[in-house]
């Protein structure tokens, strides 16, 4: 078995699994437990394996020590990514410089997550997926396969913005069901679902669902017309 390639200032906890041809930056950390495939990249500054905090003043419930992340094969981790605790990151998938992947997330194969990226707490996101720079996925999410957000388009979970302990059990996170795509600077409000190969135009601000391979635009989104069948998924 080859030893990894490390570089400097590395701190790796008891119990990490590393596979073969591993390459890891100056100043990783990887935290215990936390098991990497094979040929998987860490670039400086990244940390694997995080577990969660809350602020003193925060209402939430107090946070067990999660489980250890994993790492699958063929990954690539850039600078200062950081990898919360509980994680699922499936084989081929690229996550870009400064993204960040909170805990209890899982992340299907092949799936690009784009530089700046957050993907909140106890979301799902499928197989071939494109995230791109400075998009947000809010916590409770589900995105199927093959689903593509745009540039610095928001999700949402919470109609309320309440103070009160109410608010907890009204969060609800989107769903993009497959092929479904999502524009620059639009933004999706909590509990809506983008059915297959639905499509919500750049700026607009979703309200209600998005039916299969419709294309919705403005505020509040509308549709205009049905997806070209030349750019359905089935059809590429």
């Amino acid at each position: 078995m080859s030893e990894p390639n490390i570089g400097q200032n590395v701190i790796i906890e008891d119990n990490v699994k590393i596979g073969e041809g591993v390459t890891l930056g100056h100043n990783v950390i990887i935290y215990s437990g936390t098991k990497i495939g094979n040929n998987v990249i860490i670039q400086d500054n990244a940390i694997i394996g995080k577990q969660p905090t809350k602020a003193k003043s925060s209402i939430l419930p107090d946070i067990n020590r999660l489980p250890a992340s994993e790492i699958g094969s063929e990954v690539t981790i850039g600078t200062s990514s950081i990898i919360y605790a509980d994680c699922r990151i499936g084989d081929n998938v690229f996550v870009a410089d400064l993204a960040t992947v909170r805990e209890r997330v899982k992340i299907g194969d092949y799936t690009i997550i784009g530089r700046g990226v957050s993907v909140e707490n106890d979301s799902t996101v499928g197989i071939h997926c494109k995230l791109e720079t400075n998009c947000y996925i809010t916590a409770y999410s589900t995105l199927g396969d093959h689903v593509f957000v745009a540039p610095c388009a928001v999700t949402t979970n919470d109609n309320f913005m309440g103070r009160s302990n109410e608010r907890f059990s009204k969060f609800k996170g989107v769903t993009v069901k497959r092929g479904g795509r999502i524009g620059a600077n639009a933004t999706v409000l909590p509990g809506n679902i983008i059915d297959e190969d639905g499509t919500v135009a750049a700026g607009s601000v979703v309200t209600k669902n998005v039916k299969k391979e419709e294309v919705v635009v403005g505020v509040p989104a509308k549709k205009i017309r049905d997806v070209s069948k030349s750019q359905l998924l089935k059809n590429q």
